[in-house]
């Protein structure tokens, strides 16, 4: 199996620095191609909310380098994997919260993270920021940890109601400024000639997901140039309907 990878990040319409940090990693490996995906959304004041989450990127990338070729030797056991996913997070979250501190501000990042081999993905989630998988229909694979998200799941409220209500963009936890982070992890099996998609808040918060679909359908992504230009064509859509955040997204293709 191959991989066909496009990235695209735009400061979008409003913010004076983009604070969305992309890392896309591949290998080799005795169980084929392997791609590792994270995107970050950071928040703080200036250039904190960016620090924060190109600091859990450079994590990530040093976790695949170096530890991960460790578990390559042991058999790829899921549960091992999720915890050391977790470790990255929660020792990186730790790291930021204690400059914070030092510098007496509030900084933190989402984060979410595809480990893809030929026949197992696996999704580690902090935050509002999403996976999707793209077949003959489209899922999301992960849950908004959000204020809203949980009244939705609770039933106090729509999912129309959500989008108009102004604790939308209110975070259950966050990474760095959270005291305890609790990841979500999933896993599931890869499918062929599919599309994963990873993306921050301000890549689908005001599109649809039948519109993303359409554009990201896997029977149009026939190359690396069509899968960016279409991530380029979403990232205009975004910005004509004056989405005000950074506008960031990862989409592979297995083939």
């Amino acid at each position: 199996m191959n991989f066909l990878t496009a990235v695209h990040t735009d400061v979008g319409i409003k913010k004076h620095t983009n604070q969305d940090s992309i890392l896309i990693k591949e290998a080799n490996t005795d169980y084929g191609k392997i791609c590792l995906a994270v995107i970050c959304d950071g928040m703080g004041g200036l250039w904190k909310g960016e620090l924060a989450s190109a600091t859990l990127i450079r994590s990530f990338s040093k976790w695949f380098e170096e530890k991960f070729p460790d578990y390559l030797s042991t058999g790829m056991k899921s549960q091992v994997i999720q915890r050391s996913m977790e470790k990255v997070i929660t020792t990186c979250g730790s790291r930021i919260s204690h400059y914070a501190a030092k510098e007496h501000s509030l900084m933190g990042t989402t984060v979410v993270a595809l480990l893809l081999t030929e026949k197992q993905y696996y999704v580690i989630h902090v935050g509002d920021s999403r996976g999707y998988e793209l077949t003959s229909h489209m899922i999301q694979l992960t849950k908004d940890q959000t204020v809203v998200q949980r009244e939705i799941d609770r039933g106090r409220m729509t999912k129309e109601e959500a989008q108009k209500d102004p604790r939308k963009n209110v975070l259950l936890q966050c990474v760095g400024a959270s005291d305890l982070i609790k990841p979500a992890f999933y896993e599931g099996v890869t499918k062929k000639n599919s599309c994963y998609l990873l993306c921050s808040d301000g890549f689908y918060r005001v599109i649809k997901p039948q519109e993303i679909y359409q554009r990201l359908n896997p029977s149009r992504m026939s190359s690396e140039k069509v899968m960016g230009n279409q991530l380029i064509n979403l990232t205009e859509l975004n910005k004509y309907r004056k989405e005000m955040d950074n506008i960031s997204a990862v989409l592979i293709k297995t083939c």
